[in-house]
Order: structure tokens, then sequence, then C-alpha cells
């Protein structure tokens, strides 16, 4: 009869993502949640409730509700910017990609096949890997200040001529979209644009916290990544 093993499995710890960082990243998806709800319904607007106007203020409350997640998202962009210059060398990863370095695209080629399931074992990193910078980067952080200029185009229409909003966002934007109807469309596409990479986001976070042998929904949480073998690290770090 076998004995069982009693020996426990191995699971060092790394410390990656400081409170900050972590914080951000809940308040974020909540912000980004809220906006995604609220816009909808801003560019689908309910039908219309029998009775006075001043009974029924749903519409404004959805309307306030999308412009607060909008500054929380405003306010917590500019945080995290700077926390990528005071925080460890993870909080710059999806703000400065590697791209120069040679090896730095062959790990995104990489992680291109072990998502298609044509490699067989997944590469050890300390943070992101490759192709998730890549994506971060131009799908996340440019998608998310594409809605924040967009945005506030729209918010200082309302706003009026002599708003900070209007000078800063509207009074540039809109001309350069051509008018305000295409900012609001730009506007509507960028939000299926973020929500296409929540999906995602979401998907690859679960798969390679199952199939990578290294947490990654926890090490948000806690901010301590866990490695379950001894395989030297990728990145370096």
């Amino acid at each position: 009869m076998s004995q069982p093993n009693d020996t426990p499995a191995f699971q060092p710890a790394v410390y990656v993502y400081e409170a900050p960082l972590r914080i951000w990243h809940w308040i974020n998806a909540l912000a980004i949640v809220i906006l995604a709800v609220t816009g909808y319904f801003i560019g689908s607007p309910l039908p219309t409730m029998s009775g006075e106007a001043s009974d029924h203020f749903l519409m404004g409350y959805i309307r306030f509700a999308h412009f607060a997640a909008g500054y929380i998202l405003l306010i917590g962009f500019l945080g995290r910017v700077y926390w990528a210059f005071v925080g460890n060398h993870h909080a710059r990863e999806i703000f400065i990609p590697p791209f120069h370095k040679p090896e730095y695209w062959s790990g995104v080629l990489h992680e291109i096949r072990w998502y298609a399931f044509l490699e067989k074992e997944p590469r050890k990193y300390t943070g992101h890997n490759p192709l998730a910078i890549l994506f971060m980067h131009f799908m996340f952080v440019w998608g998310l200040l594409f809605m924040i200029v967009t945005g506030f185009a729209l918010y200082g229409e309302g706003a009026g001529l002599n708003s900070w909003q209007f000078a800063l966002f509207s009074s540039w934007v809109i001309p350069l979209f051509g008018q305000s109807m295409d900012v609001h469309t730009w506007h509507h596409l960028g939000m299926w644009w973020i929500l296409l990479f929540v999906m995602a986001h979401i998907y690859v976070a679960i798969r390679e916290d199952i199939m990578s042998r290294q947490s990654l929904v926890s090490t948000m949480i806690s901010g301590w990544r866990t490695f379950k073998d001894q395989r030297k690290v990728d990145d370096g770090h």
C-alpha cells in the first residue's frame, strides 16, 4: 500500500504589485463597469415614462453616475501615471514596454503560441508576460486615454464655453473629429473596444491561473505572485 506524499508543493512568492496599484486596479474596474452600463443607456435611452418629468429623474441619475465614474477614471489614470514613476518596475511595464529588445518580441511570439495551444510549457514571469504588456499598452492605456479625452470633450459641451472641460477638451477634440455627433460615435465605439479588452483580460487571467502554474487573480488582491514549480523566471526579475 503506497504512502501519501506529505511533501508540500513548491510555492515561492514574489511581491509584485504594490497597494496603490492594486487599489487603483479594482476601483478602475468598478468605474469601467459603471461607465459601460450608464453609457449604454445614455446612447440608447429607456422609454419615456408617463407623468411629470420631475417625478422620474432616472436618466438624470444615470448621467450623474456616468459623470462621477468619469471623474474617478480620470483621477485614477493620473494617479496611475504618477505611480508608474514612483512605484517599482512592475508599475511601469504597461506604460514603457521594452519594444526595442529582440527578446521581448521573442516572448510575444511564444505567448501567442502558448495561448493558441501550440506550446507545451508556459514561460514564467514575475510581472506581466510580453503579450499582456503589448495588449495592455495599446488596448488599455491608450484606450482609456481616448475615452477620457472624448468623454470630457462631450462633457464640456454641457458645462459651457467658460468651463475648463471645454477649454481643455471640447475646444479642439470636437473640431478634430468634425462635429459633436462624430465624437459621440467614436466614444461609443471606444466603449466596445474597452469591453473587448476586459473580456479578454478576464479570460486570460483565469486561464493562466489554472494552466501556467503561477498565480494571477490572487496576485492582484494580495500583491504576491506565487509559483508552483522551481523553473527559472524568464523576465530576469
